[in-house]
């Protein structure tokens, strides 16, 4: 499969899985518990996954939904946040690193 046919494919995974989280979002009050695990569970982890590897890879994109799950059911949304946060900010540090070694090393 050709990488234009991959990023196509994830970008419409990505697009057409936002709308469940449109509608969690305008919905009635009295109907949230129904769209709730929904969303939580299903809708933003594949969003997550589908982002993450659009934008970083595939390995990071398994790190951020499995940082993203363990910390939304172990601490909440906060801290899932911030999970997701400092995974960028470690991932941005590691490329950083990498960068300047592959420097020293030319």
């Amino acid at each position: 499969m050709s990488n234009a046919a991959k990023r196509a494919i994830l970008r419409s995974i990505h697009l057409i899985l936002a709308i469940p989280i449109i509608g969690y979002v305008y919905s009635p009050f009295a109907e949230l518990p129904n769209y709730a695990p929904i969303v939580r569970f299903v809708s933003i982890p594949v969003l997550i996954l589908s982002g993450f590897w659009m934008y970083a890879g595939v390995f990071f994109a398994i790190i951020g939904v499995a940082l993203w799950l363990g910390a939304c059911y172990l601490s909440g949304y906060g801290a899932a946040i911030l999970s997701e946060v400092a995974l960028f900010i470690a991932r941005k540090a590691w490329l950083m690193i990498r960068a300047r070694q592959s420097k020293r090393s030319a």
